[in-house]
């Protein structure tokens, strides 16, 4: 088989001509991508791809904006048990619900993009009341157009494709989205650009929710990251301040906490943040760089198992505080007509001891002989 793939040029052919669930692999290089259609209830529809690449393995999602929804490493899972049991096709998450919640109904992913309009908490018109930005945005909720699969003859393999949030009279800007990954390595990078389609200047955002759950998260799991400014979201945050970076077990009736931070980095802006089991013997760390994501937010919601036990890991152009409160703050990024903006992400998992420490020693030496400040209370650049 070609090394280089294109869904579109047999996508409708397949769909009449293959048995339900469709499904169709490529292998090259010790590499084996399999894609997938499912049918039936609220996964009907939807599109997958299956990256193998070794010990590691992750699945990435087309139909709901290129995020993805699951990863393994050998028989360790690299994600989260959510309540919604996805993946979710977009027809079913009504992102236009009154409450500006409706995002919430599609929500299992292990890295879900928030954005590009906006993607933060909810904001209604002041004088009507009416529902101006949903939670989080629309980019997850749109299918990913052009997808190609290349193996390069060095044997790294690319995901390509564009996601685009266009609204006539609005709104025209697109998501295009590279994901590669190599024989052997644990773990996968993206490389996003986010384009304004418009011949007039325009604004955009970007958040990446990478949600942890077991057997990561647990019972003494922590977080390493190089933070040199902390700032709870709001009062209830506040209280759980001194225990931010460490978590507790399935807790029922627990509250989400949210920690706001500004990280250090490199002298070429990178940097990463470290979620690691009480042992220390796994981890995931999230790799980025700090001019291109300056915001970075901590979100626990360590609740009873079936409620949906995950933190999340998430680095963004701004802080998840309604649109119009960050763009009074500067935290937009700022398009010319037919500009893009580009972004790096990296996710690894860290299989043994010797892996997770040398993980944590390169966090560390960031803010090697400094402190973070660490605010007690919410502040009022910082939180809405």
């Amino acid at each position: 088989m070609s090394n280089r793939w294109i869904l579109s040029e047999y996508d409708v052919e397949s769909a009449f001509q293959q048995p339900a669930p469709f499904l169709k692999t490529l292998k090259s290089h010790g590499l084996a991508v399999t894609h997938t259609r499912l049918i039936g209830g609220r996964r009907d529809g939807v599109e997958l791809l299956t990256v193998n690449n070794g010990d590691f393995s992750f699945t990435t999602i087309p139909t709901r904006g290129m995020g993805i929804h699951q990863a393994k490493h050998g028989e360790t899972r690299i994600g989260w048990t959510s309540p919604v049991e996805g993946p979710v096709h977009p027809r079913f998450v009504p992102l236009a619900e009154p409450s500006g919640l409706g995002w919430l109904d599609g929500m299992d992913e292990l890295i879900v993009r928030c954005g590009l309009e906006s993607n933060g908490a909810p904001e209604f018109d002041a004088e009507t009341n009416r529902l101006k930005y949903p939670l989080h945005g629309r980019i997850a909720n749109q299918p990913t157009e052009d997808v190609v699969v290349v193996v390069s003859e060095d044997g790294e393999l690319c995901i390509s494709g564009e996601v685009r949030e266009t609204r006539f009279l609005c709104y025209n800007v697109a998501l295009k989205t590279e994901i590669r990954t190599k024989s052997g390595e644990n773990g996968f990078r993206i490389r996003d650009s986010i384009v304004n389609r418009s011949a007039q200047a325009t604004t955009a955002q970007m958040l990446y929710h990478i949600n942890l759950g077991a057997p990561i998260l647990g019972e003494g799991a922590s977080v390493v990251c190089p933070a040199v400014e902390i700032c709870p979201r709001n009062d209830h945050a506040a209280s759980g301040i001194t225990d931010w970076s460490t978590y507790s077990g399935p807790t029922d009736g627990y509250q989400e906490q949210v920690y706001f931070m500004q990280f250090a980095g490199d002298e070429n802006g990178q940097t990463s943040a470290l979620l690691k089991n009480a042992a220390g013997d796994q981890g995931v760390s999230v790799h980025f760089n700090v001019k291109q994501l300056p915001c970075f937010s901590l979100w626990k919601y360590t609740a009873a198992e079936q409620d949906g036990y995950v933190t999340g890991l998430e680095p963004a152009t701004n802080y998840p505080n309604p649109r119009s409160f960050e763009e009074k703050q500067g935290r937009v990024v700022q398009l010319a007509p037919g500009t893009s903006y580009d972004i790096d992400l990296a996710l690894r998992f860290h299989p043994d001891t010797a892996s997770v420490e040398a993980a944590e020693k390169a966090i560390v030496a960031l803010t090697e002989g400094t402190e973070a400040k660490v605010h007690r209370m919410p502040q009022a650049s910082w939180c809405s």
